[in-house]
């Protein structure tokens, strides 16, 4: 448990699945949220494009935070041969995205940023996330009931498809989900306790 007396923890995300993950750790907090541009460069790794975005998301923030404020931000990237999956914009999207995953294995990433007394701290953690081959009546009954156009690669797996679809996960269930709530703790416990 983590003394948090005088500390104000806001998460800066729209996502019900982050709020739950984060209540579920014990940590109070408040969301703020700002509208930040998603772009990255193009010639950065796919395996870094979760890290970059969740600093950028932070980076957003410093101006406005007080000194005893921690800022929580997260980003998560659904990659398959080698390309990122963001949001899908619209119904032939998401299902496209489902036929990539279907039958085969992809990684999830998910970068965290804290930003704490003028400086942004950030980490990133990964699982392998594999998929049985999907049919396409599954996949649009999928996205035509829980419209999935909030999720990286147009899946929750905490939903339906996740239920159906996911064989097996190598690395963590609440990666894929949104939040690494491991390092979360972790980097919440170091810099509150190091900065007392």
């Amino acid at each position: 448990m983590i003394d948090l007396a005088g500390k104000k923890i806001i998460l800066a995300s729209q996502s019900p699945r982050r709020k739950e993950l984060l209540a579920n750790l014990d940590i109070p907090f408040e969301v703020r949220v700002k509208g930040t541009d998603e772009s990255f460069p193009s010639e950065l790794p796919v395996e870094d494009v979760a890290y970059f975005l969740a600093k950028k998301k932070a980076m957003a923030f410093m101006e406005e935070l007080e000194e005893d404020t921690l800022l929580i931000t997260a980003d998560t990237v659904v990659i398959v041969r080698g390309k990122v999956l963001n949001k899908p914009r619209n119904r032939e999207e998401a299902l496209e995205m489902l036929r990539l995953l279907s039958g085969t294995s992809h990684q999830v990433c998910t970068g965290v940023a804290f930003a704490y007394q003028g400086k942004v701290y950030a980490d990133i953690d990964a699982a392998q996330v594999y998929f049985r081959t999907l049919e396409q009546a599954e996949m649009e009954y999928y996205v035509d009931r829980y419209r999935p156009y909030d999720k990286a690669g147009a899946y929750g797996i905490q939903e339906w498809i996740g239920y159906v679809g996911v064989e097996k996960i190598e690395g963590s269930f609440y990666t894929v989900m949104g939040l690494p709530v491991h390092l979360v703790y972790r980097w919440v416990r170091r810099l509150i306790v190091s900065h007392r």
